[in-house]
């Protein structure tokens, strides 16, 4: 095998998932002896086998409207992670060669055994990846150590700093610009150095030395705000991408540890495979095969293309209709760009119109719901439980932010770091999970009354007032903020529904067979100009067992019931107590955003809950201190 064949061996595995929310494009992935850093999709090769693109028209419209230009350029696939089978049986096969491509990043190498700091670039350490059927042992050794033993290479492991921008941009820790306080060595052009690595997770515990001129310098030094303005300006480098921000960059980075949580951030959008509802039905066939029918630009022409077989099924409506239609998808997609603040596109209304209606719509392959009755015990408390027996999430990944997260509300308040070269890439990369789920709805009335009844309470002024501190905080020196405190609150009613589905997920975990991390949620509670009481709980694993038919099940009369109670139950009760139940978010704990809600009582893996466990409290729905703050009626 040789070296270059090695370089395209594996050096790892991960889960489509993984690639979204946790290692995607961008992030430095540790693996057991060195660290990667995940390549632009420029390089994603798909040449050497089949695939197909996941097909969700209004995830792609609003990927489009977050990425799309004015100029027309415009992303036109969903992607999956480049895979096939074969990989097990035949390790040195075609299989073996797909997949995400990778290069190791930091780029600077400390062996284990002699401390020698070097770039990979010096040649002082050699790749081995020889066992193709143990990509953990894909490791980098020092060749001309003198402190080996036993005649072994040494291990060579990253050096574990690296520089950071709030543009995104990522860079090596300029080592020997440090050590020598940003002057050259006295000695030669290009010195050796160590690096004195005691282990730990503090920098004090971490020396440069220049072997050459004996000068040594500590990596606390470029710590704190002291420290980073002792620090080279950002060049603007993206390494993921092989090239430099053409805008430049005048930044000061942040130097970070490789492992450092706040190093990437997955920028999302998720869309749920609904059908069309009644009134959107045209318009959704039309989106459909816009490919074909965006060329219609007159009556005459779509009398051409009326009997292909691909347009029969426009043929309940009438030409004059369809053409309507085409000419106004046509409207909206050269609309001038809005002024208004930035958001992100409304991927919720068209699932909230398919689980509220009356009507359940034509089941497919992708979706298919089933309406069951109310128990009467919780008549007082639901107005509609449906069954979705079958459900198909769509997640794409439309770039990636470093330092700060994304906001949920304003996609632009942190800059996003782009995922190719191009200004617009074609596609972006995606995953699909299928699944079961159970819908529940609340009645408007009972929701709506309890927010006029909690609207002066001092328990929701503490929440409204912890998250105005939290907004003001969130806006750190590299954000600038905005002039609306209360920008993105979600309001009690989704506090309320939040609560209620957090309950319910951990007394469904103990019963479905699913473990909590399985679960996901979706919480539909509108706005103030359209109120919504709907929670969706369902299987997000992207495997057959999300579709095993066991949280459908407890959607019948007799399991909701004894969950409903269980959860409510559960939930007037905390170990905690009575620290749980008495607390309420205040300075200096803003940033929590949750009043009585603890690990023991509501909080959820990450995984599962959509806003990261906060703005949750029990006092909303189980009486626990005030009686008049409770929404549920309880269980008859």
């Amino acid at each position: 095998m040789t070296e270059k064949a090695q370089y395209r061996r594996r050096v790892g595995s991960a889960r489509p998932s993984h690639l979204m929310f946790t290692g995607g494009v961008g992030s430095l992935v540790d693996l057991p002896n060195f660290a990667v850093l995940v390549r632009g999709i420029d390089d994603w090769n798909y040449d050497s086998f089949e695939w197909a693109d996941l097909k969700e028209p209004r995830l792609l419209r609003a990927v489009n409207s977050l990425l799309g230009d004015a100029h027309g350029a415009s992303v036109t696939q969903l992607r999956p992670a480049p895979w096939t089978d074969g990989t097990d049986s035949d390790p040195n096969g075609p299989a073996a060669r797909v997949g995400v491509p990778v290069l190791p990043f930091p780029q600077w190498l400390r062996c284990t055994a002699c401390n020698e700091l070097a770039a990979l670039d010096s040649k002082v350490f050699k790749f081995e990846n020889a066992s193709p059927r143990r990509p953990d042992k894909a490791r980098f050794q020092h060749e001309g150590c003198t402190a080996k033993r036993s005649g072994k290479r040494p291990l060579a492991v990253a050096a574990r700093f690296v520089m950071v921008c709030q543009k995104g941009h990522l860079d090596d820790f300029p080592y020997t610009s440090f050590v020598h306080r940003g002057a050259e060595c006295t000695e030669v052009s290009h010195p050796r150095l160590h690096m004195l690595d005691h282990g730990g997770n503090q920098a004090a515990n971490v020396k440069i030395k220049c072997v050459s001129c004996s000068k040594e310098r500590n990596i606390r030094d470029s710590m704190g705000p002291r420290g980073e303005s002792s620090l080279p300006r950002c060049r603007g480098r993206y390494p993921h991408l092989a090239t430099f921000d053409s805008s430049g960059c005048d930044e000061q980075p942040k130097p970070l540890v490789i492992g450092a949580s706040n190093q990437w951030f997955a920028q999302t959008l998720s869309a749920l495979a609904v059908p069309p509802t009644s009134g959107n039905a045209l318009h959704g066939k039309v989106e459909q095969l816009w490919e074909t029918l965006q060329k219609v630009d007159a009556p005459p022409m779509l009398e051409l293309l009326w009997d292909l077989p691909q347009f029969k099924a426009l043929h309940q409506w009438g030409k004059s209709e369809v053409f309507d239609a085409i000419q106004g998808r046509r409207a909206t997609m050269d609309a001038v760009p809005s002024t208004q603040t930035p958001s992100y596109p409304d991927l919720r209304t068209p699932e909230w119109e398919i689980f509220a209606s009356d009507q359940v719509p034509d089941p497919d392959e992708d979706f298919a719901l089933r309406a069951v009755d109310v128990p009467p015990a919780l008549s007082g408390m639901f107005s509609h439980i449906v069954q979705a027996e079958r459900l198909r999430e769509v997640r794409a990944l439309v770039g990636f932010t470093r330092l700060d997260a994304p906001d949920p509300e304003d996609p632009d308040m942190v800059i996003r770091a782009p995922l190719s070269r191009a200004r617009v890439p074609s596609w972006v990369p995606a995953s699909e999970v299928r699944g079961e789920g159970i819908f529940l709805r609340l009645p408007e009335t009972l929701v709506a009354a309890w927010e006029q009844r909690v609207q002066g309470s001092a328990a929701l002024a503490a929440h409204r007032d912890a998250y105005i501190e939290f907004r003001r905080n969130r806006y750190s020196g590299r954000i600038q903020g905005n002039d609306d405190p209360l920008r993105g609150w979600p309001g009690a009613r989704y506090i309320a529904l939040h609560t209620l589905s957090h309950m319910l997920i951990r007394a469904i975990s103990l019963e479905c067979g699913y473990s909590s991390a399985s679960l996901s949620e979706r919480i539909y509670a509108g706005s103030e100009d359209d109120p919504r009481t709907g929670i969706l709980i369902y299987t997000a694993v992207p495997d057959a067992e999300g579709t095993l038919g066991g949280l459908v099940s407890l959607a019948e009369s007799e399991s909701m019931t004894r969950i409903v109670r269980r959860a409510l139950l559960d939930a007037s009760r905390c170990s905690s107590d009575p620290l749980c139940a008495e607390r309420l978010p205040h300075p200096p704990h803003e940033d929590f955003l949750h009043g009585a809600a603890c690990h023991v009582c509501l909080f959820v893996s990450e995984t599962t809950c959509e806003r990261g466990n906060r703005f949750l409290d029990r006092r909303f729905i189980v009486p626990i201190d005030d009686p008049d703050l409770v929404l549920l009626p309880g269980v008859k």
